[in-house]
């Protein structure tokens, strides 16, 4: 009975509109509600219903925080692979995959622009590329943030997104945590300022390196910051956690942040906490 069967490119094209449909929307990570990409995208990756504040890429952060004239630069730093590493599959095939799914050569990207009314230098990392961990290029691109710091006399922003230390480059990833922390002594004594801007997840070597190393130390709010994990910590003292623990809001009510910002207040934030930290010469 061929008149119950529906023409093969009316199949088609409401199997096509469906496949449209199912991507425009995204399941909140916070309240389990279906948000309309569009609307998450107009609000910086912060769902309209219930404030959780998804991830937002590098590349849209920077766009987020400095004036559309701003300039990237280092971006020629690529990983050697130093130790020919190889666990489940080899970090080269991992590098690889991360490069074409993120556009980036590894997980920080640096900026040179105006916030406001101040011209400053911003890293950022990407959590996207192998979990935003820190090896060595990592390490070198916010070094070279630090440097240009120096040179340029320009405040330095590092936001944070990171899974600590990349293990497959073994000590040398560890090493990037003394080198980084001595570039920012010497910022310090420069009375350059550094702002760390902590987001969601902020752990391990980069929280105990500059992610609480900064001269304002702020953070997104609900963003997880600390050095081992709260599943790690429990299975260790055996003990159960307060509630809340490692979040922003904890954090900072126990004296261990200076702020927690939500994302669209962030760079009116950091333009006012620059015109206080800002040297009078500059």
């Amino acid at each position: 009975m061929s008149w119950f069967k529906r023409p093969e490119n009316e199949i088609e094209a409401n199997a096509e509109k469906r496949v449209r449909t199912e991507g425009l929307w995204q399941k909140c990570d916070g309240c389990g509600q279906f948000v309309f990409k569009p609307d998450l995208e107009a609000n910086l990756q912060v769902c309209p219903k219930c404030n959780h504040h998804h991830r937002l890429t590098a590349r849209r952060r920077i766009d987020s925080l400095l004036d559309p004239d701003y300039e990237l630069v280092d971006l020629e730093l690529k990983s050697t692979d130093p130790l020919n590493f190889v666990d489940i599959r080899p970090y080269k095939e991992r590098l690889e995959k991360a490069r074409k799914q993120t556009g980036l050569n590894d997980a920080a990207l640096n900026a040179v622009g105006t916030l406001g009314r101040h011209h400053v230098v911003l890293s950022v990392m990407e959590f996207a590329f192998i979990g935003g961990s820190m090896g060595c290029v990592v390490g070198e691109t916010i070094a070279r943030a630090i440097d240009r710091s120096l040179a340029s006399a320009r405040p330095l922003i590092i936001v944070a997104a990171s899974g600590g230390a990349r293990m497959m480059e073994g000590v040398a990833s560890l090493m990037q945590l003394a080198k980084i922390s001595a570039g920012l002594a010497t910022l310090d004594d420069r009375g350059l300022p550094y702002i760390a801007v902590l987001t969601h997840p902020t752990t391990g070597g980069v929280t105990a390196s500059f992610g609480m190393l900064g001269d304002l130390n702020i953070a997104e709010p609900g963003a997880l910051i600390g050095f081992a994990g709260p599943r790690v910590i429990e299975q260790t003292i055996r003990q159960k956690l307060p509630e809340g623990f490692q979040r922003s809001e904890f954090l900072l009510e126990h004296g261990m942040l200076d702020a927690v910002v939500p994302r669209a207040e962030l760079k009116s934030y950091l333009d006012r906490a620059l015109d206080f930290m800002q040297p009078p010469s500059q």
